[in-house]
């Protein structure tokens, strides 16, 4: 049965491995969910999912293929005998919960009687003590108010005493193939970590307090160490005006989520291509700029680089002299983007275009060439790609 679940999963491109179902077998031989769906639920997901981008892929495999599963035994059959099953179950409830059960007949009376009323019940019911339906006293169906039952299809508990709670999805968010929302990005930024500890030491060291108590003959000793932070240096180039007016909710998205992530976080505008100068105030641009030599010597190489941009213009714009539709500029642009690059080992250009489009931009391609092919789509899978290359 399991390995039927594991193909689902496999359809639903979760990357799961025969190691992580042998892990998953195993675990439940040592018992550690057992009779409980909702445990066998997290423990699955402990053992199958590699990451929690895929916590919603792996919801919905799991939710389609034992929603009809009327009978946690039915899972375990293959993996552990049933009269284990059933002393270990049994071994495992409170007197109350005994007497509940026993009330019904037993748990194997509770759910011959639930397959047996399922048959012969032909239509919806509501109601009543008897069939399986919604609202009444009987043990299956929904809105029940029997102590100990079988919930069908219900969103959400009454009394929160069924034996079934399936279709909880909770992170419809993390899948990567998802719009871009500001938590996404955060997830995918921190990708990019280095941790330090820096600063005033205002953090209990359990470790080392433990420790030196231990050598001081019990008496406490109290050890404390700096905040631990993300290290990183990162340094944004936003492509502001014209065709990336359309984005500019996805750029704040992004911005809002690397400020709080990166602590060490400095940031510039630019329109189109990036030449002498940039700005950080676009209403004060033809006044307040700063010269791109003013960053290089300001900001190390050890600082990690992102340019934000659709890459969409003329050509000409990148590749000439005057080339920029807002001044004259001396020197191409593409040369002020080898000077970056050849400053900054660690560059990235962000994409907000879909990559299917990138084809058709031939100033896309020549940025492209500039910055090595680290192009990435602004995406969740394409934020943690630049990452990965960031990291490194």
């Amino acid at each position: 049965m399991l390995i039927r679940f594991f193909n689902s999963l496999r359809k639903e491109k979760v990357p799961v491995s025969l190691g992580e179902l042998f892990s998953l077998l195993e675990c439940l031989k040592q018992n550690f969910a057992f009779a409980d769906m909702d445990q066998f639920y997290l423990l699955a997901r402990l053992c199958l999912v590699k990451d929690e981008k895929y916590y919603d892929r792996f919801d919905r495999a799991f939710s389609r293929y034992f929603r009809e599963l009327s009978v946690l035994d039915d899972l375990l059959r293959d993996v552990i005998p049933d009269d284990w099953v059933k002393r270990q179950f049994e071994a495992s409830l409170s007197e109350e919960e005994r007497a509940l059960i026993e009330s019904m007949g037993g748990l194997e009376k509770l759910m011959e009687e639930f397959r047996k009323r399922l048959a012969e019940q032909k239509e919806r019911h509501q109601g009543g003590n008897k069939w399986i339906g919604t609202g009444g006293t009987s043990p299956y169906g929904a809105f029940g108010f029997n102590p100990e039952g079988v919930r069908i299809g219900q969103d959400e508990g009454r009394e929160g005493k069924a034996v079934k709670v399936w279709d909880k999805r909770e992170y419809r968010d993390l899948d990567d193939s998802v719009e871009l929302g500001t938590r996404n990005i955060k997830m995918a930024l921190r990708r990019l970590r280095k941790f330090a500890r820096t600063g005033v030491q205002d953090e209990l060291d359990i470790d080392d307090t433990i420790t030196s108590t231990a050598r001081n003959a019990g008496l406490l000793d109290i050890k404390m160490v700096p905040e631990r932070h993300n290290s990183v240096k990162v340094l944004i180039f936003f492509d502001v005006g014209g065709s990336m007016d359309p984005y500019i909710q996805l750029c704040e998205e992004l911005f809002s989520a690397a400020r709080s992530e990166f602590k060490h976080l400095e940031y510039f505008y630019f329109h189109n291509f990036v030449y002498e100068s940039v700005w950080k105030q676009s209403k004060r641009r033809q006044a307040e700029t700063t010269a791109i030599f003013d960053v290089l010597n300001k900001y190390g190489s050890d600082y990690k680089v992102l340019f934000v941009g659709d890459a969409t213009m003329a050509p000409y714009e990148i590749t000439h002299v005057g080339g920029s539709i807002e001044h004259y500029n001396e020197e191409a642009g593409a040369i002020w983007m080898q000077r970056l690059t050849e400053h900054y080992e660690h560059v990235a250009w962000i994409n907000p275009v879909p990559k299917q489009h990138w084809e058709h931009g031939y100033s896309i391609a020549i940025v492209r060439e500039l910055v090595a092919d680290r192009m990435f789509p602004m995406s969740v899978k394409g934020l943690e790609q630049a990452m990965s290359l960031l990291s490194k």
